[in-house]
């Protein structure tokens, strides 16, 4: 079965199209593309190895004040899916507002719960530790930072917080570099093959703060990601996989740093 980009847009002119994706990533993967170069550029051009410098994923924004904190914690995560909702909209009006258009159309629904789960369950458990193995074994031969998935204070709301996280990276991922971007690309006239390569580079490049063992890892895991959704049709269970993949390792490194002598810390 191939992804729903065959023929949506048809009535989109490649201008307007052009510009839609363009603004889509500004806000979102595009920036964070830019940004984790830039910061990639920084630690490179600083004294020591990748090994020696950390990337922090999920900080503190008010160490001392727990519920200003949270307060910041939950800004940043619903600020974060903004893009979305602009994706949303921009499918929505393509498709005549219409039901089954917006982001149904590429598979962002609750129309296959069991196998979205399922097989985002599969996913994740293969790629999760294929991916676990390559960071450690990235870190061990200083391609890599060290990830610091977490560092929140021992409050109430850390593990929820670190779960919506998750689960607001899995989605704003997903629907923009695959769904969103797959089918702006082919409107544009990309080949499937030029596509898939541009949506696994960026999803590299955006992780190109965690080292050269980040980006090549992530690059593999949008070329799996992109093939996946091109055989099934739905986003949906890569949403699934990349939650629960994000899920364990911010909660896994919540409850193993420090406890366990191979995970990295820094």
């Amino acid at each position: 079965m191939q992804a729903p980009a065959t023929g949506a847009g048809a009535g989109l002119g490649r201008r307007v199209a052009r510009d839609e994706l363009l603004l889509v990533l500004a806000l979102s993967l595009g920036a964070s593309a830019v940004s984790a170069l830039i910061s990639f550029t920084g630690v490179l051009t600083r004294p020591g190895g990748l090994g020696d410098h950390a990337a922090n994923l999920n900080s503190s924004r008010a160490p001392d004040r727990p519920w200003l904190d949270l307060a910041w914690q939950l800004f940043g995560i619903a600020t974060a899916l903004v893009p979305v909702l602009l994706v949303a909209h921009l499918l929505s009006r393509e498709g005549g507002f219409r039901p089954g258009s917006g982001l149904r159309v590429i598979g962002f629904d609750a129309a296959r719960p069991r196998f979205d789960l399922a097989w985002g369950a599969v996913v994740a458990a293969g790629i999760g530790g294929s991916g676990l193995m390559l960071y450690l074994g990235a870190h061990a031969a200083g391609a890599s930072l060290t990830v610091v998935p977490e560092s929140l204070p021992e409050v109430w709301w850390k593990f929820p917080v670190l779960i919506l996280s998750a689960i607001q990276n899995s989605v704003v991922e997903e629907v923009i570099v695959l769904g969103f971007l797959l089918l702006r690309l082919e409107r544009l006239g990309w080949s499937p093959t030029g596509a898939l390569v541009g949506s696994a580079v960026l999803r590299g490049t955006y992780h190109l703060y965690q080292g050269i063992g980040g980006f090549f890892g992530n690059v593999a895991m949008g070329v799996i990601f992109v093939w996946l959704y091109r055989r099934w049709g739905r986003v949906m269970p890569l949403v699934v996989a990349h939650a629960l993949i994000d899920i364990v390792a911010f909660v896994g490194y919540a409850l193993l740093a420090g406890r366990v002598d191979w995970l990295p810390t820094a």
